[in-house]
């Protein structure tokens, strides 16, 4: 008989076994993460034009792979297939966005010497080792490859955890990548449960990059700073939308729908509430209604705007929320549980009147759940965006003249100007990341690729040392060394 214990992977559409796959023990972890170490370093050695061209490979390998993976993405999340149609769009985009540029930002770079002429130094960029990659269930696919490309690229191993609810995603994807030209034991996908195979990457990878909620990427982060390792999480968020009395009412209504919805609105950048000028609050109110309610939540195919969420327990955590906050006064406009569809289903809720004192005015529900506050002015609706311990994204629909005032006096990672989310998400050679309690570190751009590496410093110094000629006196090499320093200010 086997010891080995099995996972379950449902279909959260219609509840039933989509799969079982074998869930690793804390010693198959451990064994992956040796593997992972021993073969790190001919994985280095090579090139990195080389490892570069394996990434394009694997650019084209998901795009043939396209449907295939859509229809995985579906399964195990429920997920509308637009939104499905984003992971692969993503892990394409990042795949060529690293191919291209990774072996100009990881050449060695010489900077300013000690002493012109006589110092030669120079910054090189050598890997960590071995990544540990834990990621959620919301996006399988995306928040395992794409983040997994940079540290290939860099010349690091990667291990990657999946949720216990979504692994099959991140299983497809291995087999994309090794046959691409990616060894066995340089990425490897470990399913498990967080609390087995999630401790054993966090006490034993050289960096571990997370996404999820804010209470796990503490736990996460104290751990692996006893260790001094490095650490990246992008967590929690409650984003907020403002909509000025300037902005084009039709075009904020369309961007609440996508910033608000896409995804069944599980995705850490969706936005949660709405700050409203009271000059157009009741007009814009009126329309958001009427969009939502006319919404397609469907059970697969391209025409739904929406699919299902998680599971029935998330239904159920989104529901107590909202139930709370109508208890307390909140006025709920639309949505709700849909048990015609599945258990796993609800119609978008709009909420107003939402009081303080609810849980779900500063807390991330992280579904389909968004609700309306009026604002007298701009100066309000920055003061109400800030009034969180939040800060990973945001949004403004506005003329773009009143939009790009207002994005520099908000305290969030990325904000969006008339758009949800994508266009910052989207942009890749940017960094993307959360401030305050959002999160450390960032995803996407330079800073996603170096934060993979170590800098090192090598210096050569040449004609004399610093210290000056051995025959130099100390007072002379003194009144030298200080007429070059003001001199300095001048030429260096």
């Amino acid at each position: 008989m086997s010891d080995t214990t099995m996972m379950q992977v449902i279909n959260p559409r219609t509840g039933s076994v989509c799969a079982t796959v074998p869930a690793c023990s804390a010693a198959k972890t451990l064994a992956a993460i040796q593997d992972a170490r021993a073969a790190q370093a001919a994985w280095a050695a090579r090139p990195v034009v080389e490892r570069a061209k394996i990434l394009m490979r694997i650019h084209d390998a998901v795009l043939q792979h396209r449907d295939e993976l859509l229809d995985i993405i579906q399964l195990e999340t429920g997920k509308n297939r637009a939104s499905a149609l984003d992971e692969v769009m993503d892990v394409a985009i990042n795949a060529r966005y690293y191919a291209r540029h990774a072996a100009r930002l990881l050449r060695p770079r010489r900077v300013r010497g000690a002493l012109p002429v006589m110092t030669r130094t120079t910054v090189v960029r050598e890997p960590r080792g071995v990544v540990g990659i834990i990621a959620p269930w919301n996006y399988p696919l995306t928040l395992t490859l794409s983040d997994a490309l940079p540290a290939l690229v860099a010349g690091n191993t990667v291990v990657v955890k999946p949720d216990a609810q979504t692994p099959l995603s991140a299983l497809l994807g291995e087999q994309i990548l090794r046959e691409s030209g990616v060894p066995s034991n340089v990425f490897q996908v470990l399913p498990g449960t967080g609390a087995v195979v999630g401790t054993a990457i966090a006490e034993n990878a050289d960096y571990v990059m997370f996404t999820g909620s804010t209470v796990t990427g503490q736990q996460l982060a104290e751990r692996t700073g006893r260790r001094l390792v490095g650490f990246s999480g992008e967590l929690g968020g409650k984003n907020p939308m403002i909509v000025t009395q300037d902005a084009n009412i039709r075009s904020a209504v369309t961007g609440a729908i996508t910033g608000c919805f896409s995804n069944s609105g599980q995705l850490c950048v969706s936005i949660e509430r709405i700050l409203v000028d009271k000059a157009i609050a009741t007009q814009f109110t009126n329309r958001l209604v009427n969009r939502i309610e006319k919404l397609n939540i469907g059970t697969g195919g391209w025409a739904e705007d929406m699919g299902s969420l998680i599971s029935p327990a998330h239904v159920t955590h989104v529901c107590q929320l909202v139930d709370d906050a109508v208890n307390r006064g909140a006025t709920l406009l639309t949505g709700g549980p849909r048990p015609d569809l599945g258990p796993s289903f609800l119609a978008p809720i709009l909420l107003n009147d939402v009081p303080p004192e609810a849980a779900l005015y500063r807390e991330e529900v992280f579904g389909p759940v968004v609700y309306i506050e009026t604002v007298n002015n701009e100066t309000e609706a920055i003061a109400k965006a800030n009034d969180s311990n939040y800060g990973l994204a945001a949004s403004i629909f506005a003329k773009p003249v009143t939009a790009r005032r207002i994005a520099r006096q908000l305290h969030a990672g990325s904000v969006n100007i008339n758009e949800g989310f994508a266009a910052a998400f989207g942009s890749v050679a940017a960094p993307m990341g959360g401030m305050k309690h959002s999160g450390m570190g960032r995803r996407h751009g330079v800073t996603g690729l170096l934060k993979y590496t170590e800098p090192k410093t090598i210096a050569e110094q040449r004609i004399m040392p610093i210290a000056g000629p051995c025959l130099l006196p100390r007072r002379l090499y003194a009144a030298t060394m200080t007429k070059m320093l003001r001199l300095g200010k001048y030429f260096l």
